[in-house]
């Protein structure tokens, strides 16, 4: 067998504490810090010309869109900050990095939402008690267009970049955004139909409407950070593909169990329980285990990986953990 052995002498660095991978860390937060600063500016010159619109209309609809703005800056100076924080190596007190910031970004922000949600029904229930013809409507939904249009682009280039990097902080910032594209479009809508019908009723239904659809997208991004700070497991896909390539390794006297993934921001960490004969030495255990690292890594790049390594004789080895007794297929001791 093939058991990769190392030259003598061969240095490894501690795992977190490699400079390649504060390079990385540093790399990443440079890169992608440039769409959560366009997203500032959005915000800011969106916020300006919402606002702009709501002076000159006194339209419901739109102080709702322009409440959201408000929301979306804040959002955006959270999220950069912790995209800086979840980029800083690990040390002695998060021995496991920084990452996990990014759930209580994504966090933040769906109660951010949640916030101006609430703002949002509470200046439309007046206007349905007591409707209001707005002003200059024209003025108003050509403003309320052009600042969907800014949040559109910079919507796709967030939500592009965040899967492409795995970043949490950038995706949901760029849904974000793109709910509030389509809020905008569903208060000029409403105002369109207003100007249509004469029908003044339909300016805070339709803020009501938009306050519903940002409840809605709250709900998803709070799920999210629940799931995250909760070690939620990977997606079953991802599992797949590592018992995929665990289960290739395996042949007679050799078995895994006690398969367990999480994910903290871009971060993914894998273990298990790698059962091998008590007869082998801890070189050739740990020269197979190196082995199903790499098959993992493989599989799941950029996973880290850690192995416990028990004899498979032992009775111990097939009862130590509480995931044996809801994992599928499992082989009888």
């Amino acid at each position: 067998m093939d058991r990769g052995i190392k030259p003598r002498g061969e240095r490894r660095e501690p795992l977190g504490f490699h400079p390649s991978r504060c390079d990385r860390l540093s790399t990443s937060f440079t890169r992608l810090r440039y769409p959560i600063v366009l997203s500032i500016l959005a915000a800011l010159v969106t916020l300006g010309i919402k606002t702009t619109a709501y002076l000159f209309t006194d339209s419901v609809g739109l102080l709702s869109d322009a409440a959201e703005s408000i929301v979306n800056l804040t959002a955006a100076l959270t999220a950069l900050f912790c995209l800086w924080y979840s980029a800083q190596p690990v040390d002695s007190t998060h021995t496991y990095g920084h990452e996990k910031i990014e759930f209580f970004s994504s966090g933040l922000e769906g109660v951010l939402i949640l916030i101006a949600a609430g703002g949002i029904v509470w200046c439309a229930i007046p206007r349905l008690i007591h409707p209001q013809s707005p002003d200059s409507l024209d003025l108003g939904m050509a403003l309320a267009l052009g600042a969907s249009l800014i949040n559109l682009a910079v919507a796709v280039v967030l939500i592009r970049v965040g899967r492409r990097g795995n970043s949490i902080i950038l995706e949901a910032d760029g849904k974000h955004l793109l709910t509030d594209v389509w809020t905008s479009f569903g208060v000029v809508a409403g105002l369109v139909l207003v100007r249509i019908t004469g029908w003044n009723i339909l300016d805070p239904l339709v803020a009501l409407a938009v306050a519903a659809n940002i409840v809605w997208t709250a709900w998803g991004l709070l799920a999210r950070s629940f799931n995250g700070l909760m070690d939620h497991a990977l997606p079953e896909e991802d599992q797949q593909r590592v018992r995929a390539a665990l289960t290739a390794l395996m042949r007679s006297g050799l078995h895994y169990h006690a398969l367990r993934t999480r994910q903290a921001g871009a971060r993914k960490f894998v273990d298990f329980h790698l059962l091998v004969p008590g007869a082998w030495t801890v070189r050739e255990a740990h020269e197979f285990s190196e082995r199903a690292e790499a098959a993992v890594r493989a599989a799941l790049p950029g996973a880290e990986v850690t192995v416990h390594i028990e004899p498979i004789e032992s009775e111990l080895s097939w009862h130590d953990s509480e995931l044996l007794a809801v994992e599928k297929d499992q082989p009888p001791p």
